[in-house]
């Protein structure tokens, strides 16, 4: 496994433990390599559900995930989903961290 790889398997264990037992089952799943067939069509879906997530039942969460999935087969993908995904986590905790100091007045 290249370095890539290995950042990318442990976006997906981090997502595991955070998103219900049920649903870590499944994108335990979906990670297997057997499982590419069901994983590159559902990644182009939620993809494009992302895309078109100002309407009703889709949503913006759709696109990052989608692009986590196509990225476990696409190696040109993994580059550029790597670094979003750890740069959108350190923006998304900063920006909370910054919300309850505000709030606590600091």
């Amino acid at each position: 496994m290249n370095k890539s790889e290995n950042r990318l398997n442990r976006q997906f264990n981090k997502i595991e433990r955070r998103i219900p037992q049920t649903a870590a089952g499944w994108l335990s799943r979906l990670r297997r390599p057997g499982a590419r067939w069901i994983r590159i069509p559902l990644g182009i879906l939620l993809v494009l559900g992302g895309i078109f997530s100002f309407l009703p039942v889709l949503g913006i969460w759709m696109l990052p995930l989608g692009l986590l999935l196509l990225a476990v087969d696409l190696l040109f993908l993994q580059g550029p989903v790597n670094f979003g995904i750890v740069r959108g986590t350190r923006w998304w905790t900063n920006w909370q961290r910054r919300r309850r100091d505000k709030k606590a007045g600091k």
